[in-house]
């Protein structure tokens, strides 16, 4: 997975039951007053407010995704949240961080 480790956006794994499995270099370092690396083996639950915590269920229990943006530190970021499967079966989600800019080419293709 050397791809995953250097991506520029942010990848965070969990499995079904909301265990972080993995995170890249770029979700530690922004994640990393929250711990980091030490984050892998706890559960993403605990680290949302109830809110969230509602959502990512509702999310994880019907296997959907959950996209929106976000403005954080003066950044735009796209949040990308998505199911993943293991030989056909729900395995648990990702979410991928992306920082967009302010301004952004939208293409219509045929």
């Amino acid at each position: 997975h050397n791809w995953f480790k250097d991506f520029p956006g942010s990848i965070t794994v969990c499995d079904s039951q909301g265990i972080i499995l993995e995170m890249n270099e770029a979700a530690i370092e922004v994640f990393r007053s929250d711990g980091g690396e030490k984050l892998i083996g706890s559960n993403v639950f605990d680290c949302h407010p109830e809110r969230a915590s509602r959502i990512l269920a509702e999310m994880m229990e019907n296997q959907r995704t959950n996209v929106y943006t976000i403005e954080k530190k003066g950044k735009k970021k796209l949040i990308y949240q998505s199911p993943w499967y293991q030989n056909g079966k729900y395995a648990g989600f990702i979410e991928l961080a992306l920082v967009i800019p302010e301004e952004m080419p939208h293409f219509i293709r045929d």
